[in-house]
């Protein structure tokens, strides 16, 4: 053999030994394989720099099961579902699950968007807030009128512009999981909301203290959860489709309603901000039944409403409505909701002082072409 070879044959113990071993000699744990790698890289020698690649390749084989029961054994277990998710006191365990666990943002348990927020099909939970408000408003409508034959009173009657508004909202979902399968990260659903308002006269007692005016509005809604990451952190949460039937159930010449198809849509940024939207189409009617004909043109075809929590304990929200045609009519609603107290077992509380300013068209379903402003003060229960 060549003296030169000799040489290289008899320096090649020794590089291995300071590339694989220098980490031992220091009193540290074996090289990671990328530091090993950069050792063998960094010989000058081609033969010693190609038995230090071929010498670490082999020895990662037979460090493995040593590094399984030492290096790994001094890691920390990695932690479990249950130890890694938020921890609920006991008393508020059943109130944190499904659509009711704070795990989950205000959309996904308000619809019921994922496995982890849903509250199963046909339990009743709210939809709009059910309130008790007295009503102060800018004028009141004695003698509601309509452009179709025999819907206008003889005479009006002698109302006050101060008035009590009741409203009952609920909901229940009547089936899940229509479109998306049960491994799906998100759940589709079909539910059934019912929401009634009334305003009563119960400061009139000359007229027996009457109910002015009571909407009814069923509606049937299906929500798509369409989860995707927006711009500046925000989230688009789902998408559905409704129809919904509005009437105060009177008879002639105060009977109103009407009927509408609606697309809508949902975002949210945290649990700070909720913008909605929604665009419908009136089911047409003929023109001998249209109690109230040109509604769409004073009430409006879709509405923008932004809520906004800058705190725990207080809501903001503003709901726009637009006719988008050339008649530019609507209404704007102004709402601020404070909670009062605190829950069972010391959560959040579901009573609200719920504050509301209201103008334009549509306030109640008699006052479809009729414009008033509008001021409520009182109490809300929401998100039971």
């Amino acid at each position: 053999m060549p003296l030169r070879s000799l040489h290289r044959t008899a320096t090649l113990p020794a590089a291995l030994a300071w590339a694989l071993a220098a980490p031992l000699a220091q009193g540290q744990t074996p090289a990671a394989p990328d530091a090993a790698w950069r050792r063998c890289a960094a010989l000058g020698d081609d033969s010693a720099r190609l038995a230090c690649f071929d010498q670490w390749a082999g020895q990662q084989a037979w460090q493995a099961p040593a590094a399984s029961g030492t290096v790994a054994a001094r890691q920390p277990a990695p932690p479990s579902a249950e130890a890694s998710a938020p921890t609920t006191p006991p008393e508020q365990e059943a109130q944190a699950s499904g659509c009711r666990s704070p795990r989950y943002s205000n959309l996904s348990r308000f619809w019921e968007l994922e496995p982890g927020s849903d509250c199963g099909t046909f339990s009743f939970r709210g939809y709009r807030p059910i309130t008790a408000s007295v009503v102060a408003s800018s004028s009141v409508n004695r003698q509601p009128s309509s452009a179709t034959p025999d819907h206008t009173p003889a005479q009006a009657t002698p109302y006050r512009d101060t008035e009590a508004r009741l409203q009952l909202s609920v909901r229940t979902k009547i089936a899940q999981g229509l479109l998306t399968h049960s491994e799906s990260r998100g759940k589709d659903s079909l539910w059934f909301g019912y929401t009634q308002q009334s305003y009563w006269q119960v400061f009139t007692p000359t007229l027996s203290r009457p109910f002015r005016n009571t909407d009814h509005e069923p509606e049937v809604i299906y929500v798509y959860p369409t989860d995707a990451q927006l711009p500046w952190g925000w989230r688009w949460r789902y998408s559905g489709i409704g129809v919904v039937h509005q009437s105060n159930g009177q008879s002639l010449p105060l009977s109103r309603s009407w009927n509408r198809a609606y697309l809508m849509t949902g975002m949210e940024l945290d649990n700070r901000w909720v913008v909605g939207a929604r665009l419908w189409k009136r089911i047409p009617e003929d023109a001998s039944s249209d109690d109230n004909p040109g509604i769409s043109d004073t009430v409006g075809r879709g509405e923008l409403s932004v809520f906004w929590n800058p705190n725990k304990d207080h809501t903001l929200g503003a709901t726009l409505r637009h006719s988008l045609s050339s008649t530019g009519r609507g209404s704007v609603r102004l709402e601020w909701l404070q909670t009062l107290g605190t829950g069972l077992g010391g959560g959040k509380s579901n009573l609200r002082l719920h504050t509301q300013l209201f103008s334009g068209y549509g306030d109640s379903l008699v006052d479809f072409n009729r414009r008033r402003t509008v001021f409520t003060v009182g109490l809300s229960l929401v998100d039971f």
